[in-house]
């Protein structure tokens, strides 16, 4: 099994668009210990020819010129693009598919909820229903998206879209098929894909358990982080994820857990841990936790 990380920043990416913070600025200036980062998304393969996705980043053009694994290979037209899984209808989890509307073949699959939510809006059906096939995938439910690659849905705690909260009586309470998190399984290998998690699970610790890698959700290193920077009003378990460090944190939950190799993934632009030479960087690596980069490749 062969993993790129496309993006491995938050929504907003680094540097953010609109945010002059220690890092944005550092980026923004070019500085080689705060490189940019794109939205959160990775792709996989077995074979090196046929690869899919997981999660559709509005940066997605941009991480497939980046990668030379995922450009066409046959003309007049081609992709080795074969399938996009999706953790969930977040913005930045689902803007991507516009770049892939230009009638290319793939199946895309996501828990009912996020269908449902995609159907909800009609310029989704700019991917063609005759060329692009949706799959519903129920918590739990194995599919095979590119040959000899197994992925497992596992629901695990999250919080709707921002854009749905509020048709939700309970803004704050998600719903089975919000949040899902990937077990991809190849040649007796096992990888854990979750970028989002609110709370550990049983079921989640059970795959993180021994995995052979995890990518798994650092979006800020402290809960309030983004209170302390002046930049919004929401811990990071309001946004519906766990924080690094902390009571109750990442740290914590995989104190009693085994993977063999530990990578956060789905950084935020305010996350000290994001530029190379911080002492939170250094904290989480005498932990044994690496930060994703983009174009990052692992095989496994």
């Amino acid at each position: 099994m062969r993993l790129l990380v496309l993006g491995s920043g938050a929504g907003g990416g680094l540097p953010q668009w609109n945010a002059l913070n220690t890092n944005g600025r550092a980026a923004f200036e070019r500085s080689p210990l705060v490189p940019f980062r794109t939205q959160c998304s990775i792709a996989a393969t077995v074979d090196g020819a046929s690869w899919a996705l997981f999660n559709a980043a509005p940066d997605l053009r941009h991480q497939i010129l980046a990668n030379p694994q995922l450009h066409p290979r046959i003309g007049p037209r081609s992709s080795p693009i074969k399938a996009v899984l999706l953790t969930g209808a977040e913005i930045d989890q689902v803007t991507g598919l516009f770049c892939l509307r230009e009638r290319h073949a793939f199946t895309l699959y996501g828990s009912a909820t996020t269908l449902e939510a995609l159907a909800l809006n009609p310029v989704f059906e700019a991917l063609a229903p005759e060329v692009v096939t949706r799959v519903q995938l129920d918590p739990g439910g194995t599919v095979s998206p590119v040959d000899g690659l197994h992925a497992t849905a596992l629901d695990i705690p999250g919080k709707p879209p921002l854009y749905l909260e509020r048709t939700r009586s309970n803004p704050l309470a998600g719903v089975p098929g919000d949040c899902f998190a990937y077990v991809l399984e190849a040649n007796g290998r096992r990888v854990v894909f979750a970028p989002g998690v609110a709370q550990m699970t049983e079921p989640l610790a059970g795959a993180c358990e021994s995995a052979d890698l995890v990518l798994v959700d650092g979006t800020l290193f402290r809960d309030d982080e983004m209170i302390a920077a002046g930049e919004g009003a929401k811990t990071g378990r309001r946004m519906g994820h766990l924080p690094m460090t902390g009571d109750g944190s990442m740290l914590e939950a995989f104190a009693a857990l085994g993977p063999k190799r530990k990578i956060f993934i789905h950084i935020n632009n305010t996350n000290p841990a994001l530029r190379y030479d911080s002492p939170e960087r250094a904290f989480l690596a005498d932990a044994g936790w690496e930060i994703a980069e983009d174009g990052m490749e692992i095989a496994l």
